[in-house]
């Protein structure tokens, strides 16, 4: 588990790695990494089901701080991930795509 920088979640884009976006609703309205799977934090753990067990995973929010928390959440329910530190801010500031 560590905090990654958008360029490095930039690189595992299309790759093994699943992107799990914990924004609400009206965040991810805004536009998310192409091919991330929304599961709001406050339901993350009722859905831990839906995430690959033997996939890695990268946890996205707006700013990296609920992100942090789906971290220790999925770290400790076993799962590979890591964070993304600066959020989807950071993700917008570097000019990178985004699904809408």
């Amino acid at each position: 588990m560590a905090d990654i920088t958008v360029s490095e979640a930039w690189r595992r884009v299309g790759g093994d790695t699943q992107f799990i976006d914990v924004r609400e609703d009206f965040e991810v309205a805004d536009g998310m990494i192409p091919g991330a799977r929304h599961i709001s934090l406050s339901t993350l753990s009722a859905r831990l089901g839906e995430i690959d067990r033997t996939r890695p995973a990268i946890a996205v929010c707006r700013s990296g701080n609920r992100s942090a928390q789906a971290t220790d959440i999925l770290w400790a329910a076993g799962y590979r991930v890591d964070n993304m530190g600066g959020g989807m801010l950071a993700w917008q500031q570097a000019g990178l795509p985004m699904d809408r």
